[in-house]
């Protein structure tokens, strides 16, 4: 007989299967068993569509009632698009729920189990918490501060070069590392490069996978002063979304052009270190975009590092040594004196990708959850 942490990771597993496509909602998976039977499974497919419980029950009927249901974030307790699950769990007639981690929301942590626990079913709450957890980085990082989760992407040799001194960077890493990368780019919601990444490479930024339609994520633009040429591919709506930050006035002639070409304006005010990321990622948020990969260059890594935005870093790391006094590194910005003053990173993994690395690392001083 399979074990209660079996059942849990069984859970776990299914939610990450919707990774991706339930944005702004959590990832949530459930299993329900009886005598050691699964008698019901179930996931949240899609933002707005049932919830993980509901389908488990569904699936399971009448054999639900004195079964353990497994979830992998406690049963919400509120009236949104569709009715609380927890009433749901509590009519159910369960014996058992064990629940991976509670709602990270601080305003109804903890009142889904309550209801449960109310109608006399045994509840018990922490298993594989900090793998649930992770699962769901984005949407607790979203409850938590009312920003999109940032990650980090970018590609450089063994000696920590993106580029050479030309800015040539085609390419580091192999085809294996590159799919990978659109793997990412269908899981978020919007994708952000400066416009001196748009003005050397001309990217599409869309994704692109074998044997699938990619979802493609909303782009964005750092583009203080409008520079970007109006032929540039990211300017084609039709592909995905496109938003362009500046600091200028919407009445501004270029601003016209770019909004009849189905480009929406983002104006934010400017600090010591350019534009102001932080209103940035205020107003994305109220948006509706819930997580942000940031693929730009040295100054644009370097502009979110500076402001401590970043929260996830995923780094690969090309069999290649590139050498060179002008060749380009990850970051540039501010030199600091001392080690001392470095961000300093927790490595969560470690893997091996076609011939590269990739490594996926956390700040130590940010709150990563």
């Amino acid at each position: 007989m399979k074990t209660d942490r079996e059942y849990m990771q069984l859970a776990l597993d299914l939610a990450a299967s919707a990774k991706g496509h339930t944005n702004p909602n959590p990832v949530v998976g459930a299993v329900l068993v009886k005598n050691g039977i699964i008698v019901g499974t179930g996931l949240h497919r899609k933002a707005g569509e049932p919830h993980a419980e509901v389908h488990a029950f569904n699936m399971a009927g009448s054999h639900a009632e004195g079964a353990t249901l497994y979830v992998t974030l406690e049963p919400c307790s509120h009236y949104g698009k569709t009715p609380p699950c927890a009433n749901l769990v509590k009519d159910s007639k369960v014996a058992r729920v064990v629940v991976a981690t509670t709602d990270p929301n601080p305003s109804v942590a903890g009142r889904g189990i309550n209801i449960i626990r109310e109608a006399g079913i045994e509840v018990e709450v922490g298993l594989l918490e900090s793998e649930a957890r992770k699962l769901n980085e984005r949407f607790i990082h979203n409850m938590l501060t009312s920003r999109p989760f940032v990650i980090s992407k970018f590609a450089m040799t063994l000696d920590g070069k993106i580029a050479t001194h030309t800015g040539h960077s085609k390419w580091i890493t192999s085809e294996a590392a590159r799919l990978k990368v659109h793997e990412l780019r269908h899981e978020v919601d919007a994708i952000l490069v400066g416009i001196g990444t748009v003005l050397a490479d001309n990217p599409s930024l869309t994704t692109r996978l074998p044997d699938q339609k990619g979802k493609n994520p909303i782009r964005i633009i750092l583009d203080s002063d409008l520079n970007i040429p109006l032929e540039s591919q990211v300017l084609q709506t039709s592909d995905a979304p496109t938003i362009i930050v500046c600091s200028l006035d919407k009445d501004h002639p270029k601003a016209t052009k770019l909004v009849e070409k189905g480009v929406q304006l983002l104006s934010v005010s400017k600090n010591d270190n350019g534009l102001n990321l932080e209103e940035m990622l205020e107003k994305l948020y109220e948006m509706g975009i819930t997580d942000l990969l940031v693929e730009g260059g040295a100054e644009i890594n370097a502009s979110f590092l500076r402001a401590n935005l970043i929260n996830k870093f995923q780094v690969y790391i090309a069999p290649k040594v590139l050498g060179g006094r002008k060749s380009k590194s990850p970051f540039t910005g501010t030199d600091v004196d001392t080690m001392d003053e470095a961000l300093q990173l927790d490595f969560d993994s470690i893997e091996q990708v076609g011939e590269d690395l990739l490594i996926t690392a956390y700040p130590k001083t940010g709150d990563n959850k």
